[in-house]
């Protein structure tokens, strides 16, 4: 039975019938009964105690039947969209029914103060979006007559044409939105970026304001997300609306791994435009692994030559370059990732000797890094030289999870180093290794991130590395994480690869990062979360439907309040955020069931 499908009975309906399905099987069988007394074919106490029994479990069955579902169900759309309601949901915002409409012929955003390009940039692209919301629709409209648009069916066009002027309701033109940027612009987003920003949308005025060109990248965003085009497709209107907004957590990432399947570059801009429309603000780029190693690298160009599917599938300099640029016009930082010393087979297709020889019955086989050998150290600090010059940002992330030990088990001289330097299990040996990374990473004047499993393993980490949570009790180790005064990550409730029949956007947006035992001191190290897309099972025919809007839900949680918890009142806003990202090239998978986009 569908999860879609809805049952009208009332609960006190339900109740009753169930009770009337008792009686009539308690009278039944008390006429066996009596009939077969009669009879004399069993005795009577053994009778009455098997009617009674089979009686009594056929009620309590009937009564603890959960009557939710059956084939009954109301037409049109499981979830009804709201209007013009904003993703993620704005800290403080104040709507009246008093409504505006957009000038599509003059409309345009002013700038205010402070400009630069990517303010000049941001004020093109959204230009575009707000004029164009509602063209999928119109065409629909003209091309059936208007004849479905509306159960009032319009007796014309022209009956339609400029309505709105009788409405109450009607405030007037909006031709202009005053784009006030306080502050000069920055050049590259940051963990610590301001994020805030205020709309007002009144008589007076229509100003977009911020202190920092992220908040107002982000105000651009909410603002588009508020025009919408009328029932009867007449005109773009806005509702007067006051709001003061701003993120819960500075770091709201999506990952995408692009090692287990290439994914080109087209897509991943369209999946940072999907992530700019829902206020994420990282890219962790999951750019290699035991797969494929499609990073072009200059110093060791080898490594991509080699370790690559394909040579059309490799991320040159240009591309990568790219990549950075684009985000940083939407306001999201690029994080990279060459996760040491496991996931790193393919690596190997050019450098076996950074890899552990196995032996035994795992002879002929590479497994993790060896970190005895100094060359190890020494190519991995040229690389990541490389890597601090090509992305900007001030982290890097160097994995650590999952690192396999039957192949340093089965090496004599991985054993025989272990014994020399006193390293009585092999978690010490990883420990010995991550050490050295994240001291290159620190002498290199960038943070490191880890994921979990180096900070359980008891790696002394430097003051600032972030801990990235992703499996495990995750209350307990955010718990234990920052009570040592670590920042941390959490991953564990956002894997985007773990799949759920229908709409399972709700497992996600019932997760919470500050959901442990801790001080406010300990829940202000948690700097946020990432949603995570492994790409064993997606490629770019079906990575985005995948990632959207299911990451949107990730994403509310990230930036919305925390009393912003009601998933029943975000469905109906969801069901219109995945439309308006559909409306915007992204093909976003339907959340809620039947329904429908136009």
């Amino acid at each position: 039975m569908s999860d879609t499908i809805r049952q009208n009975w009332s609960a006190a309906s339900n109740i009753s019938t169930a009770i009337q399905l008792c009686q009539w099987f308690y009278g039944v069988q008390r006429v066996q009964f009596v009939v077969r007394r009669g009879r004399g074919v069993f005795s009577v106490k053994m009778k009455a105690v098997r009617w009674v029994r089979v009686s009594l479990a056929l009620c309590i069955t009937l009564l603890t039947i959960p009557w939710t579902g059956g084939y009954i169900v109301d037409p049109g759309p499981v979830v009804k969209a709201t209007k013009g309601e904003i993703w993620p949901k704005p800290r403080n915002q104040t709507t009246s029914q008093q409504y505006y409409t957009i000038k599509t012929g003059s409309f345009a955003f002013q700038s205010m103060n402070y400009s630069c390009d990517l303010l000049e940039k941001a004020l093109d692209r959204y230009q575009k979006l707000v004029l164009s919301i509602g063209n999928t629709t119109r065409r629909a409209m003209h091309n059936r007559g208007y004849a479905f648009q509306s159960r009032n069916e319009l007796s014309s066009a022209s009956h339609a044409n400029r309505s709105w002027r009788s409405d109450t309701n009607w405030a007037g033109y909006l031709e202009q939105v005053q784009v006030d940027l306080k502050a000069p612009c920055e050049e590259l987003p940051h963990l610590s970026m301001d994020e805030e920003y205020t709309i007002n949308i009144d008589d007076f005025q229509a100003r977009l304001s911020s202190f920092s060109i992220w908040g107002m990248l982000r105000a651009l965003e909410s603002f588009s997300q508020m025009v919408v085009l009328s029932d009867d497709g007449s005109m773009l209107r806005i509702n007067s609306t006051t709001i003061d907004d701003g993120p819960r957590f500075s770091h709201r990432g999506l990952l995408v791994d692009t090692s287990r399947h290439f994914i080109d570059t087209c897509t991943l801009v369209k999946i940072l435009d999907g992530m700019a429309y829902n206020k994420l603000n990282v890219f962790h780029w999951h750019i290699v692994d035991d797969h494929s190693f499609p990073y072009e690298s200059k110093a060791f160009p080898e490594l991509s030559e080699k370790g690559a599917y394909h040579p059309s599938m490799v991320y040159t300099q240009r591309d990568i370059q790219m990549i950075i640029e684009e985000a940083r016009l939407r306001g999201i930082r690029v994080m990279s990732e060459f996760d040491t010393p496991g996931h790193t087979r393919s690596w190997g297709v050019s450098h076996p000797e950074l890899l552990t020889e196995c032996q035994d019955q795992y002879r002929g086989k590479l497994g993790p890094m060896d970190p005895t050998r100094e060359s190890t150290y020494t190519f991995l600090s040229n690389l990541f030289r490389e890597v601090i010059e090509v992305f900007p940002d001030q982290y890097v992330h160097l994995g650590g999870d999952e690192v396999g030990f039957e192949c340093w088990a089965s090496n004599p001289n991985i054993l025989e180093y272990m014994k020399q330097n006193r390293l009585y299990s092999f978690e010490m040996l990883e420990e010995k290794f991550i050490q050295r990374i994240v001291d290159q990473i620190d002498v290199l004047n960038r943070s490191s991130l880890v994921w979990q499993e180096v900070y359980v393993n008891g790696v002394r980490l430097p003051k600032g590395t972030v801990v990235h949570v992703w499996t495990g009790n995750r209350q307990d180790l955010l718990n234990k994480i920052t009570r040592d005064g670590l920042p941390a990550l959490l991953s564990s409730c956002w894997y985007l690869d773990h799949l759920s029949t229908g709409g399972d956007w709700r497992k996600f947006y019932n997760c919470d990062p500050h959901d442990f035992i801790g001080t406010g001191q300990q829940k202000s190290l948690v700097l946020g979360g990432e949603a995570c897309m492994w790409s064993e099972v997606v490629n770019g025919h079906n990575i985005l439907p995948r990632i959207f809007p299911r990451v949107s839900a990730t994403a509310e949680k990230l930036w919305s309040p925390a009393s912003v918890n009601n998933a029943d009142e975000a469905a109906r806003r969801l069901e219109e955020q995945t439309c308006r990202m559909n409306h915007r090239g992204i093909p976003a998978q339907p959340p809620n069931g039947p329904g429908f986009c136009i």
